[in-house]
């Protein structure tokens, strides 16, 4: 069975995590710092050797995923909705701190980790930590599936990060996360059939003051 190499790559920044707004399924764009780190990567990425580049299609990781495209003529920018961040209903749009203060129980048990606990919906319905990460893993293998032997960029959002590496690490989902999921970061992974390997972690050179000094 032929692996295929994912390059899992987490949207730049936006104004809503410098501020811990939580975003979900909510339509934000890069803010400025954001932009120049797109920039970046895609500067960073130029001499991969890519056969496809897939987004989520919420505008921050289209948008963290045009600037990688922008270097790959002749490959055009696909996007799947199930690389979307978590569903978080009612949360969506609030400041971590207001979370807390208006939904105390719902909050405790999400900060706890409950795997199966659901926050009440709002606009959109939201989804459990297994439900999510179901999602994410299954899309994974059906991108992986789909291009065997391959090398794709896949641009998401910090919780498909998340469930990536815990399914490759073989960690349990209700277990705290001690591990950062960086803005604008390269991470790589291989897939063969339903297995996921990592094979590096948190790339963000292409994001230190001196690369980024001629990041208009």
């Amino acid at each position: 069975m032929t692996d295929t190499t994912i390059l899992l790559i987490r949207h730049g920044e936006t104004a809503w995590n410098a501020v811990r707004r939580l975003q979900g399924h909510i339509d934000i764009p890069l803010n400025e710092e954001g932009e120049r780190q797109a920039l970046a990567l895609g500067r960073a990425l130029a001499k991969e050797k890519l056969d496809a580049i897939i987004s989520s299609d919420l505008q921050r990781a289209m948008q963290t995923a045009q600037a990688v495209a922008s270097h790959h003529a002749g490959i055009a920018l696909q996007t799947d909705a199930q690389l979307r961040e978590r569903a978080y209903g009612a949360f969506e749009g609030m400041l971590y701190q207001d979370i807390q203060d208006e939904y105390p129980a719902d909050f405790q048990l999400w900060q706890a980790r409950d795997i199966d606990a659901v926050m009440p919906h709002g606009e959109r319905y939201a989804e459990s930590f297994r439900q999510f990460y179901d999602r994410v893993i299954g899309a994974l293998r059906r991108v992986a599936a789909t291009r065997a032997g391959q090398t794709v960029a896949v641009v998401a959002h910090g919780g498909v990060l998340e469930c990536a590496y815990r399914e490759a690490r073989g960690i349990q989902l209700d277990s705290p996360r001690d591990f950062q999921v960086k803005n604008a970061s390269v991470n790589r992974f291989t897939i063969a059939g339903d297995k996921l390997a990592l094979t590096s972690w948190g790339e963000v050179g292409h994001l230190a003051p001196a690369a980024m000094d001629d990041v208009i």
